[in-house]
């Protein structure tokens, strides 16, 4: 049966909450401080840590989740946090038609927590949401798991599903969260 997400947001079933953004996003925004500032999308955004980061660091950002209860909540942190330049839309990354494009998309383990029969519209979606020349930067949970959320995945597999449709510009095993050290592997790729 498919995740309820609105369900896991309403009573708080929601192991994967740090409470702050993934550790690799913060250090790969502190290490490339120059990058030219422009439009990120953050698919499967939650409570909307990333989104925030992203925002810091002087970029205009879009979250979208497709459980109304992370949009609200997201929304309640940014407004407490005082940031004119991230907004937080509901939908399905994997169906919505953009309004707009982006210069990067971004995203934290969002592929794994998708069926894992639909990777091949997930690359699509990215593919819609980006505009050409731009960005996809993603933190992949690298597990063997195949009854989740999350799926597992390999880099091998990542690699594979995206290689055709971007060019890698690098690929690391970035600081984790505590429980997710050495699980986690980023992806920097160019459409």
């Amino acid at each position: 049966m498919p995740t309820d997400w609105e369900d896991r947001y309403q009573t708080g079933d929601m192991p994967w909450e740090k409470g702050e953004p993934s550790p690799g996003l913060v250090d790969f925004l502190k290490g490339n401080a120059n990058l030219p500032r422009g439009s990120v999308l953050v698919p499967g955004c939650g409570c909307g840590h990333d989104a925030r980061a992203w925002a810091r660091a002087g970029f205009r950002v879009t979250g979208l989740d497709l459980a109304p209860s992370a949009v609200r909540i997201a929304r309640e942190k940014t407004a407490a946090a005082e940031h004119d330049n991230v907004e937080f839309i509901q939908g399905d990354f994997l169906q919505l038609e953009p309004t707009e494009t982006f210069d990067w998309v971004f995203e934290h383990t969002l592929y794994c927590a998708i069926d894992p029969d639909r990777r091949d519209d997930y690359r699509e979606a990215v593919l819609r949401w980006l505009k050409p020349g731009g960005y996809f930067l993603a933190v992949h949970y690298l597990i063997p798991d195949e009854d989740g959320p999350p799926f597992g995945t390999t880099a091998e597999e990542v690699q594979n599903r995206f290689s055709e449709s971007f060019e890698l510009v690098g690929s690391w095993v970035p600081r984790s969260y505590p429980n997710r050290t050495g699980l986690e592997r980023m992806f920097w790729w160019r459409k």
